[in-house]
């Protein structure tokens, strides 16, 4: 089972959530919060597999609360975030404080589940695009010096530095593999030892890494 927190303001959301969740044989609602403190404590409590977290909520928000569960349980629970417009400069920060992705609040049932499993699985659900949108609107335009720095790559192989670059312009493991005539499995090798060296938690993050140290730069 997949154990899911519920964490947003308004009480009829979160009980449509829930009712597309209890229809899944493999989903289980451990708890919901209607806010971003509440939401932190019950993370400690339940320990879930995967938190959908409103973003805008008073008092403490959803950055917030990302941060403070992050901090608390670095290893613990995936963080899908909810919002209402794709664009949202709280989404990009909240990808950056280690979110796993985010989903719109109109998203199609079947689509949000979906989206869980795959969180749950370790993986990130934001599009490649998306990602590369958000990124793009919040790095590298402004002329302010980038976060961190081309040196931090020198613990990657060049192979893993290729693959790294390949992953932020958006490509899965299977075109990786097709452009570096690489098998697939190889490919999943790679990712898995980029990710570890780096102390990233999934494919979103390490997007943003690429941007933030300068391998990928915005509109290129």
């Amino acid at each position: 089972m997949i154990r899911v927190l519920l964490v947003d303001d308004q009480a009829l959301l979160r009980a449509g959530l829930r009712m597309i969740l209890e229809n899944a044989e493999d989903l289980d609602v451990v708890g919901e919060a209607d806010d971003g403190a509440r939401a932190t404590a019950l993370a400690m409590e339940t320990i879930p597999d995967v938190i959908l977290m409103d973003i805008r909520m008073p008092e403490v928000d959803g950055l917030e609360a990302t941060r403070r569960i992050r901090a608390s349980l670095p290893d613990g629970p995936r963080i899908l975030i909810l919002t209402t417009f794709d664009l949202d400069e709280y989404v990009y920060s909240a990808l950056r404080a280690g979110a796993s992705g985010f989903l719109l609040k109109d998203t199609l049932a079947a689509d949000l589940l979906s989206a869980i499993r795959v969180v749950a699985r370790g993986d990130a659900i934001v599009a490649p695009p998306i990602t590369r949108r958000l990124i793009e609107r919040h790095i590298g335009t402004s002329g302010d010096p980038l976060p961190r720095t081309e040196a931090e790559l020198r613990v990657l192989t060049e192979r893993e530095r290729e693959v790294l670059e390949l992953i932020a312009r958006g490509l899965s493991n299977a075109e990786i593999a097709g452009r570096l005539f690489l098998t697939e499995g190889t490919v999943k090798g790679h990712v898995s030892r980029i990710l570890t060296k780096l102390g990233l938690r999934d494919r979103v993050q390490a997007v943003i890494f690429s941007y933030e140290c300068g391998l990928v730069r915005a509109g290129a």
